[in-house]
């Protein structure tokens, strides 16, 4: 590299000092996102509605409702098998949300761990 390094600037006309600006911006913007999204619920239902999840942004389960009638003494596994479809849906409709919050914020690109 020639003495004195690269004279062409960045690309687009952006120096330096204006990119970090706007990479803290955005990291800001994203710490903001994710503390708005560990307080979100999503509820997911299985089994006609007999089983309901719901979990918050963080990955916990913060409810779960049975309805009386899916209580079989001799089918308990049909139970535990509405209460996990019910977990792992309402658990992959929190992960939708931040994936479609992500993409909203970073204009769909996918910076892969990068914050």
């Amino acid at each position: 590299m020639a003495k004195g390094g690269f004279r062409g600037g960045m690309p687009g006309g952006m120096n330096q000092a204006a990119m970090m600006k706007q990479a803290q911006k955005l990291q800001q913007q994203m710490l903001q996102m994710q503390e708005e999204q560990e307080k979100m619920t999503h509820t997911a239902k299985s089994g006609g509605g007999m089983v309901t999840a719901t979990v918050n942004g963080k990955h916990e389960l913060v409810n779960l409702e049975i309805n009386p009638e899916a209580v079989d003494p001799d089918d308990v596994e049909m139970l535990q098998d509405m209460v996990i479809a019910a977990v792992n849906e309402a658990m992959r409709a929190a992960d939708a949300y931040a994936a479609n919050n992500m993409s909203r914020l970073t204009g769909g690109l996918n910076l892969g761990g990068l914050f």
